[in-house]
């Protein structure tokens, strides 16, 4: 297990974040990105979660919703799972990713196949 405080945790997310990108980024709409200690009982080994409607199932009605899709990397399980620093950076960054990807209306199978699981 790898131990990071929550501001330096919040850090490494923010690190992954400002990693992607730009224009990647950019296509992000209306998407806010938190840190939780750990997701909810039922699903401890949980990463990350992404919370909302990806962009390619969004219609016309979409626009009347205000509140922003969240993606969550759970604080507790990702350093778990890590035997060091370098891990536990790398498994953040790939949650970005494979959390964005639910953003883009990318499913787990198919991040499976591109090795982003």
């Amino acid at each position: 297990m790898v131990y990071l405080t929550r501001e330096e945790f919040e850090a490494a997310v923010s690190d992954a974040l400002d990693a992607m990108p730009a224009d990647l980024m950019r296509q992000l709409d209306n998407v806010a990105f938190f840190v939780e200690d750990e997701p909810d009982p039922g699903d401890p080994e949980l990463l990350g979660l992404y919370e909302g409607v990806a962009l390619t199932e969004r219609d016309n009605g979409w626009g009347m919703v205000n509140l922003p899709d969240r993606i969550v990397l759970f604080r507790g399980p990702l350093m778990r799972m890590c035997v060091d620093r370098d891990e536990l950076l790398s498994e953040i960054q790939v949650t970005v990713v494979h959390e964005i990807a639910h953003h883009f209306g990318i499913d787990d199978d198919r991040l499976h196949e591109l090795g982003w699981a």
